[in-house]
């Protein structure tokens, strides 16, 4: 992943993008992104032991990392290729982040994985870079280990909300080429879930939910206008993608 724009965007990449797309406090974005993942993400490690040995590639602010140590797993780190994201992780009390590339602290420190996780990441890849990652991530795990990715749904409306919204990323999935490209990687028991939507206000929620009924029911209608099937797609602004080795 080495292009002079990477080298570029990524240096301060809290700064320029995931800090400044919020415009809030650091730790008031800490804590909502923790409280994002703990009801979005946590719930699907149910069963995974609290020994296990869990990545996760480009943590970021760290913040899957402090869910998972409130949770009581003894044996995760972080790694990132930011400077900055790395700094701001270690700033929120976050341990055990690096700041290098995966395959490379993995080789060095001679590390197999139970579980790799990867919050908004496989979208920073090409195609060709997507699928080696892929191929050498289900290399890294232990047999029966397993990855979850949540990336952008190319499926949902205003997709390029989340899609273009990055100008670090690079490809972008639904829930069809998403089942695709891990299979044809080799990984089984491939499953593509809808992403978390909630708001923290209860009226504004309730009103969400009837506005994303009635949205819903309207696209299934174009998709059967236009002799489609709906089974198989989603419309929620991201996947999160599960599979075993």
């Amino acid at each position: 992943m080495s292009t002079e724009y990477r080298d570029t965007l990524y240096q301060n990449y809290h700064t320029t993008q995931s800090g400044r797309a919020s415009r809030r406090d650091k730790q008031v974005q800490f804590n909502i992104e923790k409280k994002q993942f703990k009801q979005e993400i946590l719930p699907l490690l149910r069963g995974v032991d609290k020994n296990a040995v869990i990545c996760d590639v480009g943590c970021g602010s760290g913040s899957m990392l402090s869910v998972l140590a409130d949770a009581g797993y003894t044996n995760a780190f972080g790694v990132d290729v930011s400077p900055e994201q790395v700094k701001f992780a270690k700033d929120m009390g976050v341990p055990n982040v690096h700041c290098q590339d995966f395959f490379e602290y993995i080789k060095e420190n001679e590390v197999q994985c139970d579980v790799v996780l990867g919050m908004d990441i496989i979208e920073h890849f090409t195609k060709t870079e997507l699928v080696g990652f892929l191929k050498n991530m289900r290399e890294s795990l232990k047999l029966e280990g397993r990855v979850l990715f949540r990336t952008p749904n190319l499926d949902a409306p205003m997709a390029t909300v989340f899609a273009n919204g990055d100008f670090t990323h690079e490809n972008y999935m639904n829930q069809s080429s998403a089942e695709q490209v891990m299979l044809s990687c080799g990984f089984a028991q491939v499953r593509v879930l809808p992403s978390l939507m909630r708001t923290a206000n209860p009226l504004k929620e309730f009103l969400r939910k009837i506005t994303y009924a009635m949205m819903r029911f309207r696209l299934q209608l174009l998709l059967f206008a236009t002799a489609r099937s709906t089974k198989g797609v989603l419309f929620s602004p991201n996947l999160v993608i599960e599979a075993k080795k």
